[in-house]
């Protein structure tokens, strides 16, 4: 069983106000990786670990040319997927768990990604975050609620949740929003942080949501600089 923490006072009312104005700033949220099905976005996903959504669009359309599915990467070398998502970071392992979730993929489910959490989640690679994406992109299917930096930091920042481990943050996240709004909360919120809640020097002074958080940083004042002692001396 399942013990539910306490969510941080005023979480609920504030993640009323935070859903009003993500919803109104971005109206129609979306992923910035470009993917034609589960399989694509999938692989956009896993390379998207420390990467820019851009430059993996960079990638992936020489990835899908050479290995179009599951069943065509399965027969690539680690060597050959390497030479191609190299720009993309860490390359090695992106490249192991790929091949990996390619083959158990052939193996157990036919050449196909399946459309249920437990079973992404046992594919080399993916954890929640990147099966939430998938399902939630791919299938319309709103299972959980993908918590990335983006995500972990604005809800810390703006008091929703005072958990560290992202499936706990995930479960707190869960609890406050609509389950309709999962999957266009977490787009939102990442959009939020690239644009305004920056990990370092947020803009708060151009955040709608500055009212009510917690966490806003303060103006800094100018302090007057006081005369250095040789300064003192040459003025007498």
């Amino acid at each position: 069983m399942v013990t539910e923490n306490a969510l941080p006072r005023g979480a609920l009312r504030r993640a009323e106000a935070v859903l009003a104005a993500l919803r109104a700033r971005y109206p129609r949220p979306a992923t910035h990786l470009v993917a034609a099905n589960a399989w694509e976005l999938l692989v956009a996903t896993v390379l998207a670990a420390q990467c820019t959504d851009a430059r993996v669009n960079t990638v992936t359309p020489e990835l899908f040319r050479r290995w179009p599915g599951p069943t065509e990467l399965a027969g690539a070398t680690q060597e050959e997927l390497e030479a191609v998502i190299r720009s993309t970071g860490f390359y090695h392992s992106k490249a192991r768990n790929l091949l990996g979730a390619a083959r158990r993929l052939c193996e157990v489910y036919g050449g196909e990604v399946p459309p249920r959490l437990e079973e992404l989640i046992t594919l080399p690679g993916v954890a929640r975050k990147t099966a939430n994406v998938v399902l939630f992109g791919a299938f319309g299917i709103n299972e959980g609620l993908a918590v990335d930096t983006h995500v972990k930091r604005i809800s810390h920042r703006l008091g929703l949740t005072a958990q560290t481990d992202p499936v706990a943050v995930e479960r707190d996240l869960m609890r406050l929003f609509p389950r309709a709004e999962w999957g266009d909360v977490n787009h939102r919120m990442v959009w939020f942080g690239r644009d305004v809640c920056h990990a370092r020097s947020p803009r708060c002074a151009d955040c709608e949501l500055a009212a009510i958080c917690p966490r806003r940083e303060p103006p800094r004042e100018r302090t007057a600089r006081t005369p250095s002692r040789a300064g003192s001396r040459a003025g007498k």
